[in-house]
């Protein structure tokens, strides 16, 4: 075919100026705000930037044979550990135009509102690091923020391998050394941030119903899974997980299953949950009882002080990771794909 001389065509601007432009009026997010700790856990009140909390613990099983017609003989009782961690303030800015809030835009009707919905969902997936984390709990200072610890840095005590066997709080994947935090009782200040060690290895059966076991053996119910997706893959392929056909009509295509939502142990059914912002290396198992977010102040939007040709916001969070009684729950460290 022939294009005949002087036919005007779209690509001819020139000619053919005025073509309106086809943009369409929406704006399609692609949020990944998932926020588990954020949105499950309770929610307690924090009255200062400092705040504590009280554990108790019972003695080791004994033997208890008591004599006939004795007298009573009494030992101390023990105290509650007093636990404690700071507040910590998250917050997100933004500024906009006077000139660009005047125009006429596409997908909305308010650019101020468009942001403040990006910047809040922002915020909230910055708190859930945190809570999710190895981030300690430090008091802050003039020109410093104080920081709250999160989960990871909470589960502590004596680092096992699946060499060891038995139970641990938290275990390692392989041998390698690894630094272990145990919660301050007094300061709230959680030491050195836990780090994985020289090397990682492979999540296996055997570490992950350790930490199962060291949760259970304390009290606990760790009913959840926590974990990033080379966890959720090495939980997917241990043996004994089920690949099959999920029974469809006869003129549909049949899907095949073959990840875990519910990982069942000696020590209970375990929902296994997929984290997108805690670190690939580590597989938490908790008991969702014994962990709180204290808020000092809660999710507040705010118009701030206007000084120029714009309109200033903020959104703004003040809370801490109250961590009841952390033996409940337990961690596997040191996770490789």
């Amino acid at each position: 075919m022939t294009v005949l001389t002087n036919t005007t065509q779209t690509y001819n601007i020139g000619t053919a100026g005025g073509i309106r432009e086809d943009l369409e009026d929406k704006i399609w997010d692609l949020f990944p705000e998932d926020t588990w700790a954020l949105t499950n856990l309770d929610k307690t009140d924090a009255t200062s930037t400092f705040h504590e909390w009280l554990g108790q613990q019972l003695a080791a099983p004994a033997a208890n044979i008591q004599i006939e017609g004795d007298d009573a003989s009494f030992a101390a009782a023990a105290a509650p550990a007093r636990y404690g961690t700071y507040t910590q303030i998250a917050s997100k800015t933004f500024l906009i135009s006077d000139s660009l809030e005047a125009t006429n835009r596409a997908g909305r009707a308010k650019e101020a509102a468009r942001v403040m919905v990006v910047k809040m969902r922002e915020l909230k997936r910055d708190i859930e690091q945190a809570l999710t984390q190895n981030q300690i709990s430090t008091v802050g200072g003039a020109g410093t923020g104080r920081s709250t610890a999160g989960m990871e840095s909470w589960i502590g005590g004596v680092t096992a391998d699946p060499s060891t066997g038995g139970s641990s709080n938290a275990v390692r994947s392989t041998t390698t050394a690894n630094t272990t935090t145990t919660p301050a009782v007094t300061s709230g200040a959680a030491g050195t941030a836990p780090t994985d060690g020289s090397t990682l290895g492979a999540l296996t059966k055997t570490a992950l119903d350790m930490a199962l076991c060291g949760s259970w053996t304390a009290g606990g119910n760790p009913r959840v899974i926590l974990t990033n997706t080379i966890g959720k893959v090495a939980i997917d392929n241990i043996t004994g997980i089920a690949t099959r056909f999920v029974d469809v009509n006869k003129s549909a295509q049949a899907s095949i299953v073959g990840a875990a939502n519910v990982y069942v142990s000696d020590y209970g059914v375990h929902q296994v949950i997929l984290h997108r912002y805690m670190r690939s290396s580590v597989v938490l198992c908790l008991d969702p009882d014994y962990w709180s977010i204290a808020q000092l102040r809660g999710f507040q939007k705010r118009q701030l002080a206007k000084t120029g040709d714009g309109e200033k916001y903020q959104v703004i969070w003040e809370g801490g990771l109250e961590a009841r009684n952390w033996k409940a729950s337990s961690k596997v460290v040191a996770v490789n794909g």
